[in-house]
């Protein structure tokens, strides 16, 4: 990635005043960019806890305590990449169809002018806009998914659109290519025996969390591996992780994988042709002393380092 003016964020002011993510100077020139961390504040898709929409704010809060340098992976992502705080995406918090037509609009800009955007959300309906906006650039997307949920179902509360069916509008729209789809950490009760036919009919490889439980993070690391070489959207809804690490989220479920497994998972992107993550459901005001917050900008700091 050509990088002729690297961002050094150990000259940048501790306490600048203004909030952005890891203290990076906020950049709205796409030519001068990269990478761009993105904030989508939306959580109209929310059909249950709802706050999401103060998630960007929050990491970006917290985010400050994330040191540059990457010790395990040796490098420090500001170094090699021209990377800066965007802004938010302009998002409609009365009409969710407005809302992802904003977010297709405005992505869409940033994937034209060939940079990697790093968003966090907002809930998980902003997927389908990102990758409405990606697809149009890159073709059609292989996926990495981290979730306790599916989100493959058909409709909620009579919508099409919303946190739980961003997916399978995905697949039916032609943006991401199912059996080059591998979701990471399911569980917990769901609706109906056929939760997951739709996921079995067109080839998504969905891993159980039970299979992570008996057989450890070999099982999505090897599924992974299957995707190298192929452009490929990285989404990770934070309820992926067990609420006893990540207890601000919109439906906590236990049972889920722990934050060391996380980020283990996230280095694994190292080498893989990825054009773009996104980070969604961090709650806030269901927060514990910041540790989800904490654990989102951790999250995209590892992501960061993969590129």
């Amino acid at each position: 990635m050509n990088n002729p003016q690297p961002i050094d964020s150990q000259e940048i002011p501790r306490f600048s005043g203004i909030s952005t993510f890891m203290r990076l100077p906020h950049i709205t020139d796409l030519s001068q960019l990269d990478v761009a961390i993105i904030g989508i504040p939306f959580d109209g898709g929310q059909s249950y806890r709802t706050g999401s929409r103060f998630g960007p704010r929050s990491v970006r809060d917290v985010s400050g305590s994330v040191k540059p340098y990457n010790i395990a992976m040796k490098v420090n992502p500001y170094k090699k990449h021209r990377i800066g705080d965007y802004g938010d995406f302009l998002t409609n918090p009365l009409s969710l169809e407005a809302s992802h037509r904003l977010i297709t609009e405005q992505m869409l800009k940033v994937a034209e002018a060939k940079v990697i955007p790093v968003s966090v959300g907002g809930d998980h309906s902003i997927s389908l806009p990102i990758l409405r906006a990606l697809a149009k650039v890159h073709g059609p997307l292989g996926l990495i998914h981290f979730d306790a949920h599916h989100d493959c179902w058909d409709k909620y509360f009579g919508s099409l659109y919303g946190g739980g069916t961003p997916f399978r509008r995905a697949v039916e729209e032609g943006l991401i290519n199912p059996k080059k789809m591998v979701q990471i950490g399911l569980r917990g009760p769901g609706y109906a025996e056929d939760d997951y036919a739709f996921g079995k009919e067109h080839g998504i490889r969905s891993i159980m969390i039970e299979e992570m439980h008996d057989h450890g993070i070999k099982v999505p690391l090897e599924e992974m591996d299957r995707l190298r070489g192929e452009k490929t959207y990285v989404t990770f809804d934070i309820d992926a992780i067990d609420p006893a690490f990540a207890p601000g989220t919109t439906a906590p479920t236990p049972g889920g994988f722990t934050s060391s497994d996380a980020i283990r998972m996230i280095r694994h992107l190292k080498g893989f042709n990825t054009v773009g993550f996104d980070v969604v459901e961090v709650q806030p005001m269901y927060d514990v002393s910041s540790m989800t917050s904490i654990l989102a900008a951790t999250l995209a700091f590892e992501y960061l380092s993969t590129l």
